[in-house]
């Protein structure tokens, strides 16, 4: 049994030494090859060397180059980011620049509205009174009220005489009023007696009538129908009226009504003949007033109707079937949910005229809206019983009852049920 163990235990040495053997080989092997390819390596040619090293210069030349090429892009990226910044603060400044300018532009067309309105225009206008209309005592009637009413008035001696003429000043006003521009308006009015009336008939029928005595002509002396010709011929587009001034005396006189005529055209066919020509010709009209307070009434009708004129035209005001005036004219809120709208139709029927808010409200009771009212109509087999429909409606209201009536109920059928949009309602 020993010997068996013993020779077991030694082929296992064996093979131990064996494998110890082969590993030392091996690993002499493997330090020979490593010294080999030092040696190789160490005995390699220098172009090699430069080789290895020129390549590494390059992957240093590539990644620097590549740093350069970032930091680039950086650049030019926070360029264009800056760049469109500030096209967006330009966009901004430039919108913002043209709402000012809206808001500036809606500020001043206000503001010229509000001067183009007849009460701020009225302001505006300067009556020019020629200086001769003063010799006459009953002028003061026209001044004291001009002053009154605080009026602009001028006394001039320069013009058309014995005339009254207005002018307006330019809506731009600056701080001299010297260098503000004057309009002068195309109304002029001539004030006359009728002692300087007959004096124009004859100098009118002297020019026609070479054969008229010596003694009807002002010889040396110029009439106001020449002075009237020559300022009609100098200024174009003027509109010149004439009032003829009859005194208090002539008429509460002793004569007749009768009497008082024949004595106003003395010269009746010269007078008549004067008077076409003047029309026809020259376009002016001649009015004959008693006294200067008609005069004066007559002038300040005339500026009044010169203060509205410019608001009018603005306006294009339009010749409409019913009154424009009075609060009713106001708007009225309308809400999404409908709320208003009952209003709005009342306030449509309350635009006619002579229609009361008691009227108007018995029409949109009786038909909340007009959709209901049209199909009323269209269930009504004749025209006649149309227009009778809302005639027999109670009006609420007053000290006694009453109805719509048949004049209102036609007028709400044509407004309702009419084609013609130019058509009148009353």
């Amino acid at each position: 049994m020993s010997a068996a163990h013993r020779e077991n235990t030694w082929e296992i040495s064996d093979s131990e030494n064996e494998s110890d053997d082969i590993k030392a080989t091996s690993s002499s092997c493997v330090i020979l090859d490593q010294n080999t390819s030092i040696n190789e390596s160490n005995t390699s040619s220098p172009s090699a060397r430069a080789e290895d090293s020129s390549i590494s210069a390059d992957g240093v030349k590539i990644s620097g180059r590549r740093r350069r090429r970032r930091r680039e892009e950086v650049l030019e990226e926070l360029e264009t980011r800056t760049a469109a910044k500030e096209r967006r603060r330009e966009e901004k400044d430039k919108l913002k620049e043209k709402k000012q300018q809206e808001q500036q532009r809606r500020k001043e067309a206000a503001e010229r509205l509000n001067l183009l309105k007849p009460e701020n225009f009225i302001k505006s206008l300067t009556a020019h009174i020629h200086a001769v209309l003063l010799q006459d005592a009953g002028c003061d009637v026209l001044l004291r009220n001009l002053d009154g009413l605080q009026w602009r008035n001028r006394i001039e001696n320069q013009g058309l005489p014995n005339s009254i003429r207005w002018t307006q000043q330019a809506l731009q006003q600056t701080e001299d009023e010297d260098k503000n521009e004057v309009i002068e308006e195309d109304q002029v009015l001539m004030v006359i007696s009728h002692n300087e009336l007959e004096d124009m008939v004859m100098s009118h029928k002297s020019v026609n009538n070479q054969s008229a005595l010596i003694g009807d002509m002002y010889e040396g002396s110029e009439s106001l129908l020449d002075h009237l010709y020559k300022y009609l011929t100098r200024t174009a587009g003027k509109v010149v009226t004439i009032l003829v001034m009859i005194s208090h005396q002539q008429r509460s006189g002793s004569w007749g009504e009768d009497d008082f005529d024949l004595h106003l055209n003395h010269h009746h066919l010269d007078t008549e003949e004067l008077l076409v020509h003047l029309q026809l010709y020259w376009n002016v009209a001649v009015h004959f007033l008693f006294g200067w307070q008609e005069v004066t009434d007559h002038v300040v009708s005339l500026t009044k109707a010169l203060s509205k004129r410019p608001y009018k035209a603005l306006c294009g005001d339009p010749d409409l079937g019913f009154c424009m005036d009075g609060s009713w004219s106001a708007g009225v809120r309308v809400d999404r949910d409908g709320h208003g709208l009952a209003q709005v139709w009342t306030r449509q029927i309350q635009q006619l005229n002579r229609v009361s808010p008691a009227m108007a409200k018995a029409v949109t009771s009786a038909y909340p809206s007009p959709s209901l009212l049209l199909k009323a109509y269209e269930e009504l087999p004749s025209e006649e019983e149309r227009r009778r429909l809302l005639a027999d409606l109670t009006v609420v209201g007053g000290a006694k009852e009453r109805r719509v009536g048949p004049e209102l109920a036609g007028r709400v059928h044509r407004l309702l049920t009419s084609q013609n949009p130019h058509l009148l309602l009353d």
